[in-house]
């Protein structure tokens, strides 16, 4: 969520702050606005994909902070859309501007896109490093403000939002939480990170005495990602709201809503008062709605602290929704993504666009019969929840609404499920027990929607089968047709990050053999060589943007399967689009870049087992 304007008033002020030392407590953080944040500090290139080592090593840095100032942190991640799907509009609204940065972005323009395998980075980086983390069933915020109360500790975010819910222990913006600059303190207290605190009582006494409870009201009349009321327009056009002192700029409205406001003592009151200036056929209406999107700031009274305590989520949503424990459980625990829960609860998804060819179609039409495998084993077992369902006719297959693009807008797309093999149709096997269905079924599912026999995958390191069986079906399936240099580039890179993490281990107790040391120097010497030719190939950034789009997809449906195969780890470099692009360049001008890892006996068999695995 976030409040229209709130955050940029605030900064500019900077007068509703006050000093803070963190050390030697519990900090709940906004695993959403973290991961946002460390992306975009930690990215220096958003046209070519995303590179995850990076992000995972900024990921790793920041936890490494909060560690030696004796933080204890809890990172509480947003879910799915939830069953009312109240921010649709707001999610449509941002899918539309992720497209026009992106449409930007491959025309050479400035700006920032999240990478799409962000979020499953962050994800596996936070279960590597051991930080307690929680996938909530939907929208986290009043999750997060519940336990950091119940701890009587801060919260850590960028939504300004938290500006208005009432915390006992206040709200870090994550712009003035200095991490990097971690203090060393004084006396037997030890360091500190410096962070600056949101002061509510500040920011209330600014606006004359401004009862804290009225801020709510404020958010949701000022525009939130809930409530965006046009009714309240009419309110606005004949209440002559104070007037600001100073200078108002930009921020005159929300300054004379919030002095506005100031004049009651509760709520109700100036909810009343709100209601004189609409027509009397619409008071009851606008009442109902006022009040449902104020209780958005109210904490939640989801215990939090039982999970991170016991492993046990539970929510008054999750348990309405009526979905099988195992996957309630899986996706609390970040195993399961917010996409399969939208899928199952809602039969709608959002497909994130990336720096692509607009004029082609869709990089992720490439993976449409990945994601209809994954809505059938989802929605077989619905035939009585028909109703619910786009789909009418009980003896059609399910479907789901996709928003994707289509070239540079955004469209809506009805997809249908796929039908199952007999295994899984079978009514022995629904949703609720697909765990109980063989491991040798689940993986041959699995297999078979990716077009590959796990006899071709014998020769490859159990790690990275996946990520060559999804190489595989990105060649069948895209369009136009993976190229030669493209697929030698994907797989170098694949190589490469194999070389680095094997040479970055820091468990004494692996060994790796000399010359991979010296094959990872001479690869190290070759990157810091400068790219003689740095134009961004379109097409090429088109076809690697299918891949992503297969491999997400692919994660998703090996998670949804109890994973038959071993999860790739993102946060090794398996993907790093800048040098992917670079191999790229390069091999069409020098064929020998193919060779750079020849002093490594074990990397160049790699290489060859890639290439022929693939090819065959």
């Amino acid at each position: 969520m976030g409040i229209q304007g709130l955050t940029g008033f605030v900064e500019e002020r900077g007068a509703f702050f006050t000093e803070l030392r963190v050390r030697d407590t519990k900090l709940v953080i906004d695993g959403s606005s973290l991961y946002h944040r460390l992306c975009f500090a930690s990215a220096a290139d958003f046209r070519r994909g995303g590179d995850y080592g990076p992000f995972a090593a900024a990921v790793r840095d920041f936890f490494g902070s909060l560690r030696v100032c004796r933080v204890a942190p809890f990172v509480v991640l947003d879910g799915g859309r939830g069953a009312d799907d109240r921010k649709l509009p707001t999610l449509r609204g941002r899918a539309a501007e992720r497209l026009r940065a992106a449409h930007g972005l491959s025309r050479g323009d400035g700006g920032c896109l999240v990478p799409l395998l962000t979020r499953e980075a962050f994800v596996q980086a936070l279960g590597r490093l051991g930080v307690p983390f929680v996938q909530c069933f939907a929208e986290a915020d009043r999750e997060i403000a519940g336990l950091a109360n119940r701890w009587g500790c801060p919260v850590l975010s960028l939504d300004s939002d938290f500006c208005v819910f009432d915390l006992a222990a206040g709200y870090c913006p994550l712009t003035h939480f200095q991490w990097q600059s971690v203090c060393a303190g004084e006396g037997a207290r030890g360091c500190y990170v410096p962070a600056r605190c949101f002061s509510v009582e500040k920011f209330c006494r600014h606006f004359g005495h401004l009862n804290k409870r009225l801020l709510p009201l404020f958010a949701v009349m000022n525009g939130n990602d809930y409530a965006d009321l046009a009714a309240l327009e009419v309110f606005f056009s004949k209440v002559r709201l104070p007037r600001a002192g100073g200078k108002g700029g930009k921020h005159v409205r929300l300054q004379g809503l919030l002095k506005w406001l100031a004049q009651f003592a509760e709520p109700a009151e100036a909810v009343d008062s709100v209601l004189k200036h609409l027509k009397k056929h619409r008071r009851e209406e606008i009442r109902a709605l006022l009040c449902t999107s104020m209780e958005d700031y109210t904490p939640s009274d989801a215990n939090l602290e039982d999970f991170f305590q016991n492993g046990k989520y539970e929510c008054e949503a999750a348990r309405k929704a009526d979905l099988p424990p195992w996957v309630l459980d899986a996706l609390a625990k970040g195993k399961l993504a917010p996409f399969i829960s939208d899928a199952l609860i809602l039969r709608s998804t959002f497909l994130h666009v990336q720096v692509e060819n607009m004029q082609r179609p869709s990089a992720h039409s490439t993976a449409l019969p990945i994601r209809q495998v994954i809505y059938g084993l989802l929605l077989k077992v619905s035939q009585s929840t028909e109703a619910a369902s786009p789909s009418t006719q009980s003896n059609e297959l399910p479907v789901v609404y996709e928003f994707d693009r289509l070239q540079k807008t955004l469209k809506k797309t009805l997809v249908q499920a796929a039908s199952l093999p007999p295994d899984f149709c079978d009514d022995h096997f629904p949703l609720d027990k697909l765990m109980e269905v063989p491991m040798s079924c689940r993986q041959m599912l699995l297999l078979e929607t990716l077009g590959v026999n796990m006899n071709f995958l014998e020769s490859i390191p159990s790690h990275l089968q996946l990520p060559v069986a999804i190489t595989c079906y990105w060649i069948c399936y895209s369009e136009p047709k993976v190229k030669l240099h493209q697929l030698k580039a994907l797989l170098l890179m694949i190589v490469s990050g194999e070389l680095h993490r094997i040479t970055s281990d820091p468990d004494p107790t692996v060994l790796h053999a000399e010359d991979d040391s010296i094959a990872y120097n001479e690869f190290l010497k070759w990157k810091e060589k400068k790219l003689q030719n740095k134009d961004f190939d379109l097409d090429a950034a088109h076809s690697f943007c299918q891949w992503q789009c297969c491999l997400q997809m692919g994660l998703y449906l090996n998670q949804l399967l109890c994973t038959p195969l071993s999860e790739p780890d993102l946060t090794s470099r398996l993907y790093n689009g800048t040098l992917v692009h670079r191999l790229h360049q390069e091999l069409k001008s020098t064929p020998s870049v193919e060779n750079m890892f020849n002093l490594s006996q074990k990397m160049t068999q790699l290489y060859q087992a890639l290439l022929s695995t693939v090819q065959s």
